[in-house]
């Protein structure tokens, strides 16, 4: 169904395609990083809108970008729509997996064990040298692309690659919200024992947006290996996921933009704070970051309904003069 938010949207996403032809090259890097990484987090909004704040969602981001870069290394395959179904497929079975349990607990218990299953992964990950220990591997983002651009044309062959990828998530996850799964977030959030009494299981519930989350963030980290051309363990250790689940904060859950919108302002003030202050950089995340929790709690998605709430007009007093 066309709506006016999915227009508005697709000229959006239209707009920012067109206006990476006349922005510089290391502008147009950032925000494919930032995109790409932007997926992630919009699974950590599904996730969020029921009150679970996974700490571990790193690991299906590694898996994502782990797939690119085995499939490149040990197959012939080279379409890149391929390879990033793939990370995506592989992601979404291993949260399939492991929803059976972690979608039988909540708060910090859920946080915490989806955390020990990312830090299994980098376990694993830095020991093995097939997956190519602390080193990682190189992925040629080029082979990929069916051709070998190169320098700024090959820039903007992977903006555009991770924004297609982004209209498609942003209006699917669109279309999940308005659906009864979607919308059920809250009512889960405030009282599970009356979403039971409707006849819905929560914890079928839970695994299901446990799937979709991980598979969004198999995405995002197969895009991300074909924007950064190198996969290590560290995209599983815990500050990766640490990074996603700031931006989420930043960016609120109240609507599909403001994980895209968040994800390219982190992105922003983290290059520009590491530029002014290489030793201190951390400390005007953190500052950025509680600033947004004092005065815009619910994140820079936020700002949009403030900006459309119009100043209630006062009531006229009973017994007034005529």
């Amino acid at each position: 169904m066309l709506t006016r938010a999915n227009l508005f949207g697709a000229l959006v996403f239209v707009a920012v395609a067109i206006s990476a032809l006349f922005l510089p090259p290391w502008l147009v890097s950032l925000a494919t990083i930032a995109f790409a990484n932007a997926l992630v987090v919009l699974g950590l909004v599904i996730l969020w809108r029921t009150g679970l704040v996974p700490f571990g969602q790193a690991l299906f981001y590694a898996i994502g970008a782990y797939a690119v870069a085995l499939i490149g290394r040990y197959t012939p395959i080279r379409d890149v729509f391929v390879v990033v179904l793939a990370g995506a497929v592989a992601a979404g079975v291993v949260a399939y997996v492991i929803g059976f349990l972690l979608a039988r607990y909540r708060e910090i218990f859920f946080a915490m064990l989806s955390l020990a299953m990312s830090m299994i992964l980098y376990g694993i990950l830095v020991k093995s040298e097939a997956l190519g220990s602390t080193d990682g591997f190189h992925v040629e983002a080029g082979s990929f692309l069916g051709w070998r651009p190169q320098g700024a044309l090959r820039n903007l062959a992977l903006f555009w690659l991770v924004l297609g990828f982004c209209a498609i998530a942003a209006w699917v996850v669109g279309v999940y919200f308005r659906s009864v799964a979607g919308s059920m977030a809250i009512p889960m959030r405030d009282n599970e024992i009356r979403v039971e009494f409707l006849g819905l299981s929560v914890d079928r519930l839970v695994h299901l947006k446990l799937v979709i989350s991980g598979v969004l963030a198999g995405i995002g980290g197969a895009l991300a290996a074909l924007a950064v051309q190198h996969v290590d363990p560290q995209m599983a250790y815990w500050t990766t996921s640490g990074g996603f689940v700031f931006v989420t904060v930043l960016a609120g859950a109240g609507s599909v933009a403001a994980a895209f919108v968040g994800s390219l302002a982190f992105e922003l003030v983290r290059s520009i704070a590491v530029a002014l202050l290489p030793g201190a950089w951390q400390l005007i995340l953190g500052s950025a970051l509680l600033l947004t929790i004092l005065f815009l709690p619910e994140g820079l998605g936020s700002l949009y309904s403030r900006l459309r709430r119009k100043p209630a007009a006062p009531k006229e007093q009973p017994g007034g003069p005529s």
